[in-house]
C-alpha cells in the first residue's frame, strides 16, 4: 500500500499558504483557492488511508475519492467512470497519449497536431516511431483548419489540440477540428489545460486533459476517455485508476480540488468577465506603447491570459524590472518559463519573440487585489519599457 510522509500534500502543516499575492499576474500555478486549503487540512485528517485498503480507513478514503471524481465528473458533464485523476496535469497528458496511441497501434501513419501545442506534448510525439504532422496556425494563433484536413487521412492514429492557446490565449475551433478528424475515424485528444475551470468545459473531444491548479485547486491532473474510444491503459499493468494512472492518487488532494472546482465554478462567469476586462485594459495600454506587439486574438480567447512582445529589449530585462516593483509576470514560452526560453508559438504566430511579456490572471477569490495590480502594470509599463530600453541601448 501506498505510504504518505509527512511532507505529502495531505500534512495539514504542508499545504501552501495564501501569501505574497499582492503584484501576483503570473499565476501558472496559482495559489489555492482558501476553501480548497481548507478542504485539504480537514482531509489530510480524514483520507490518509490508502483507498484500495479493506479496512475502516481504507474505505472511507475509497469513498471520499469517489465523492471527489462525482464532482469533478459533473463539472465536465461525463461519467464518473470517463475520469481519471493523475499526479499532475503532465502525467495526465502523458497518460492520454500513451494510452491512444496503444489503442490506435494498427494505423501507421503520423499523429497530427497543431504547431503550438504544449512543448511537451510535442516532445513525445516527436519521440514516437513517426514523428507527427505539425500543422501551422494563423497570425492570431488558430489552427488552419485547411493544413488540417490536409494532414489527416485514412492511416492517422489520433490528433492533439488545445482547447485554447496556453500562452497568447486563443480559442481553437475544436468543433471544426473534430469533424475533419471524424471523417477518417480518428480520435482527437483535446489539451484543455489552458482553459477548464476558467470557462465552460469543451465538449468536443475524445479525450481530454485537464489540470485542477488553473481553477485554484492542488496540482492534480484529471484525464477524460470518452466511452468507445479506444485506449489501452500502461503495459506493464499499473494498480492505479484502472491502469491509466502510474502513481496512487493522493485522496486529500482530489477532494481540494473538487472543492475549488465547485467554488470557482460557482463565480465562473463574473470572474471571467471581469479579467476579459482586465485583459483588455493590458492589451490597449501595452498596445499603445511603440514598437509593442500585442499577440493572439482580440476577441475568440480565454479571459484570463494575454502575451505582448517588446521591440529592442528581451523578456528576462523586462520581468525582472517589473518584479523590482513588485509585479510578478512570466516570459518565454510558458512551458519552458524556467529556461525563459523563445516560444515557439509565438514563432509558429509568425509574431515577435524578443521581449515576450505572459500574463495569467488569477482568480478573484485568491488574489483581492488583482484589479490593482492590473491598473498599476498598466501604468507602470511605459516607464518600465523606456528604462529597459535605454539600459540596453
Amino acid at each position: 500500500m501506498a505510504q504518505q510522509s509527512d511532507s505529502s500534500p495531505s500534512n495539514p502543516a504542508s499545504v501552501p499558504s495564501a501569501e505574497g499575492l499582492d503584484g501576483l499576474l503570473d499565476a501558472t500555478p496559482g495559489p489555492l483557492h482558501p476553501a480548497a486549503a481548507e478542504t485539504w487540512r480537514a482531509a489530510g485528517r480524514l483520507a490518509w488511508a490508502d483507498p484500495t485498503a479493506r479496512h475502516a480507513a481504507g474505505r472511507r478514503s475509497r469513498a471520499l475519492l469517489d465523492r471527489a471524481r462525482a464532482v469533478l465528473a459533473e463539472g465536465l458533464d461525463v461519467r464518473p467512470e470517463e475520469v481519471t485523476l493523475h499526479a499532475s496535469g503532465d502525467q495526465a497528458a502523458r497518460a492520454a497519449l500513451s494510452g491512444v496511441s496503444r489503442g490506435r497501434r494498427r494505423r501507421t501513419g503520423a499523429p497530427v497536431a497543431s504547431a503550438v501545442e504544449h512543448s511537451g506534448l510535442l516532445r513525445w510525439l516527436r519521440a514516437g516511431p513517426t514523428p507527427p504532422t505539425e500543422v501551422a496556425v494563423t497570425g492570431k494563433g488558430a489552427v488552419d483548419l485547411a493544413a488540417w484536413r490536409t494532414a489527416m487521412t485514412g492511416e492517422t492514429p489520433f490528433a492533439v489540440l488545445q482547447s485554447a492557446n496556453h500562452e497568447v490565449g486563443t480559442r481553437q475551433p475544436l468543433a471544426a477540428a473534430r469533424a475533419v478528424a471524424a471523417e477518417h475515424g480518428v480520435p482527437l485528444v483535446v489539451d484543455a489545460r489552458g482553459t477548464v475551470g476558467r470557462e465552460a468545459p469543451p465538449t468536443d473531444y475524445d479525450v481530454l486533459v485537464a489540470e485542477s491548479a488553473l481553477w485554484g485547486g492542488p496540482r492534480l491532473g484529471v484525464l477524460v476517455v470518452r466511452t468507445g474510444t479506444r485506449f489501452v491503459p500502461h503495459h506493464p499493468p499499473s494498480p492505479h485508476e484502472g491502469g491509466y494512472a502510474l502513481d496512487p492518487v493522493d485522496v486529500p488532494t482530489a477532494l481540494a480540488a473538487a472543492e475549488a472546482w465547485q467554488q470557482a465554478e460557482a463565480s465562473r462567469e463574473e470572474d471571467g468577465q471581469v479579467a476579459r476586462d482586465l485583459v483588455a485594459r493590458v492589451r490597449a495600454a501595452a498596445a499603445a506603447i511603440d514598437a509593442v506587439d500585442v499577440v493572439g486574438d482580440p476577441e475568440d480567447r480565454v479571459p484570463h491570459i494575454c502575451t505582448f512582445s517588446i521591440l529592442y529589449v528581451d523578456g528576462e530585462t523586462i520581468v525582472d524590472e517589473l518584479a523590482r516593483r513588485g509585479l510578478a509576470v512570466g516570459s518565454g514560452s510558458a512551458c519552458t518559463a524556467d529556461t525563459l526560453e523563445p516560444s515557439h508559438v509565438l514563432a509558429a504566430m509568425g509574431a515577435l519573440t524578443q521581449g515576450n511579456v505572459r500574463l495569467v490572471l488569477p482568480l478573484g477569490a485568491v488574489s483581492p487585489t488583482r484589479t490593482e495590480d492590473v491598473e498599476r502594470l498598466c501604468t507602470l509599463l511605459p516607464e518600465v519599457v523606456e528604462t529597459c530600453r535605454r539600459r540596453l541601448g
